[in-house]
């Protein structure tokens, strides 16, 4: 009778120790099972990214583009899918800017990471070479990462740039930054396209202007809006005339500058006039204004009539803050028939602009193109 309830607590601790080994077998499959689908999911991750692009550069070049680069690399293992394509090159654009775009670029990572797998993160550091018509722009960055949101067949709703460490063309840059916003149902007098950004810790190469403000530029900063609507057509000047003849305009709602010894903000409005050319008006504020001008003069940004008209003004205009420091001006800016007048004294003449000419109509493949994404 006594040995009966000595053996209980054996089989208790049997049982226990079972359980515990079935627990510990369940929870190894449970994480295997996890494994096996992040698995999955990273190669469907990975698989979807060099689908979206190769599709994406189809689009492309049935538009014309030129689109090249070294053999494409999957990695990012666990987190992150991403794609890297050595020495990318893009080069077209011809329809929309004279002269077209070249861009190359070292290498071009494109990234999708857990959760965000409905955003895209493209790293572009190292060295570039960007032509824009006959500007030729060779440039290094230490960080270069846009981000944008993955959509197909329509243009992305937003988009940000930054960059850390850029140098070239004898400039450097501590920091630049870019936001871009679309709305493509915009009306009349609603933002279609709105573009902020700015620049900080600028060092600038020898110049006249530089010479006599410094060369570092503190900070620029703009933001901007494109009212809509944006037209459709085959050609850039027949779709300026159509947003130009449906009420759009191109605010200028904040340009700030940080120079030296000139601090200078502005507003303005422009539109285009019967030429196609750029009219408008606005508002400038400057400190440092003798200064300023003494440098454009000097760089032969100003002609000698229009400098000796804006020294008059800035004695006669130029005004201290009752909170003290340096003088202020405030004075109206206008362009028309592309002469810029700094409270009606012509300050300076703008060459015209010139409007590419049509380019061939799209194939049809080409009207509706995919974006890198799912």
């Amino acid at each position: 009778m006594s040995a009966k309830p000595s053996a209980l607590p054996g089989r208790a601790s049997g049982r226990r120790r079972r359980l515990g080994v079935r627990a510990l077998l369940g929870a190894a499959l449970v994480l295997l099972l996890l494994a096996a689908g992040h698995a999955l999911l990273w190669r469907w991750m990975g698989r979807q990214l060099e689908e979206g692009f190769a599709a994406w550069a189809e689009g492309r070049r049935a538009q014309g583009w030129q689109l090249g680069h070294g053999a494409p690399r999957r990695g990012g293992w666990p987190f992150s899918a991403t794609l890297t394509l050595p020495q990318f090159h893009l080069a077209g654009g011809g329809a929309t800017l004279p002269g077209g775009m070249d861009w190359q670029a070292e290498a071009l990572e494109l990234r999708v990471s857990l959760p965000l797998v409905d955003r895209l993160v493209v790293r572009m550091p190292g060295h570039h070479r960007l032509r824009l018509g006959a500007l030729e722009l060779p440039f290094a960055a230490d960080r270069l990462t846009a981000e944008l949101p993955i959509e197909r067949h329509v243009l992305p709703r937003e988009a940000t740039l930054e960059g850390e460490g850029l140098r070239g063309a004898g400039l450097e840059a501590a920091r630049l930054w870019l936001a871009v916003e679309t709305r493509i149902t915009a009306i009349e007098g609603e933002p279609a396209v709105t573009l902020g950004g700015g620049v900080t810790g600028v060092v600038l190469p020898a110049s006249p202007l530089s010479a006599a403000l410094g060369r570092s530029l503190q900070a620029l900063e703009l933001d901007l809006a494109l009212s809509g609507p944006v037209p459709p057509g085959r050609g850039p000047a027949a779709r300026a005339e159509a947003w130009r003849d449906g009420g759009g305009t191109l605010a200028l709602r904040s340009l700030a500058l940080r120079w030296g010894p000139v601090g200078a903000t502005s507003t303005a409005t422009l539109t285009l006039d019967e030429a196609l050319q750029p009219m408008g008006a606005g508002t400038l504020k400057l400190t440092g204004a003798p200064e300023a001008l003494d440098a454009a003069a000097a760089a032969g940004l100003l002609t000698p009539r229009g400098a000796a008209g804006a020294r008059t003004l800035v004695r006669l205009l130029g005004r201290a803050p009752a909170e003290g420091g340096a003088p202020q001006l405030e004075v109206p800016l206008t362009l028309e028939e592309r002469t810029l007048t700094l409270a009606r004294i012509p300050v300076a003449q703008l060459s015209p602009w010139a409007w590419p000419a049509a380019g061939p109509p799209l194939p049809a493949a080409a009207q509706d193109p995919a974006r890198p994404g799912r």
